[in-house]
Parts: structure tokens; C-alpha cells; sequence
């Protein structure tokens, strides 16, 4: 996990990503324990309970289950679980504003698809001849 934190949102709340990323990148598997609260609060330099803050998000999800006296361990079906849920809150919240960039970009699905490698296919035609420009055209003569 990465050891920085951002100030837009919540420590509790960025530990609580990270460990979802974990389960979705294949790095925490189903029966997988958790790193114990206080081996986090540690290593992170957090507060021992904002690290059980973030735990408890993920039993109170169905994602994670406290074993008394054991531990907290991945349950099983949470990465499909997982997979649902982020795959929704894409379509709903992320792919609106993504399709409404690329369409106002122009960009076929080929260029998407190729990336910003391809330069050559990435050039939007114009309607418009090309004109010759030099920086010279662009720094007023009295710079010069």
C-alpha cells in the first residue's frame, strides 16, 4: 500500500480504497487475513482507530469478516461483490463525463483504442487548411 495520503478525503476512508484495490488487483484473495490494526497504525503512522474505522467499512460492506480472537479475513465472493458495485458506480458516475469528453474531443474509437502513441492517427481533421507557422510567427517582432 501506498504510504501518502491526500487531504480530499478521509484517512479511515483512503485505507478503506486501498484494501478494495487489493481485492480487485488480486493481491488479497478470498480468505486472505488483514494486516492487524495495530501492524497498520505502525506502519502508517495513523491512529489505531482510524485504521479500525476503515476495517469496519469493510465489515459493514459484507466484504471483510472479524474471526474473534483471529483477526479480520477477506470473505468469500468479495471480489465479485467488489466487481458489481465499481463496475455501477463507473457506468453511473465516471462514463458520463468520460463519453461526454470524448465527444466533444472528436475521437474515434480507433485513436482510443491506440492511444497517445499513435500520433499520426490522433491528428483531427480539419476543415480548415493547415497554416505555416514558425515560432517566429508566434513571438511579437519587438521581442525579437
Amino acid at each position: 500500500m501506498d504510504h501518502e495520503w491526500n487531504d480530499g478525503q478521509p484517512i479511515y476512508r483512503q485505507l478503506r480504497d486501498r484494501v478494495v484495490a487489493m481485492i480487485l488487483d488480486g493481491v488479497l484473495k478470498e480468505g486472505d487475513p488483514l494486516p492487524s490494526v495495530r501492524t497498520v497504525a505502525a506502519e502508517y503512522r495513523v491512529n489505531p482507530l482510524t485504521v479500525l474505522k476503515g476495517y469496519q467499512q469493510l465489515v459493514d460492506e459484507g466484504l471483510v469478516e472479524t474471526r474473534r480472537g483471529r483477526g479480520m479475513f477477506i470473505n468469500a465472493g468479495a471480489r465479485v461483490l467488489l466487481l458489481q458495485g465499481e463496475r455501477q458506480r463507473f457506468l453511473g458516475e465516471e462514463w458520463p463525463r468520460i463519453y461526454a469528453t470524448i465527444q466533444r474531443l472528436g475521437l474515434t474509437p480507433e485513436q482510443l483504442l491506440n492511444g497517445p502513441h499513435h500520433s499520426s492517427s490522433t491528428a483531427a481533421p480539419s476543415s480548415e487548411p493547415a497554416e505555416s507557422k514558425t515560432l517566429d510567427d508566434a513571438v511579437p517582432e519587438k521581442e525579437r
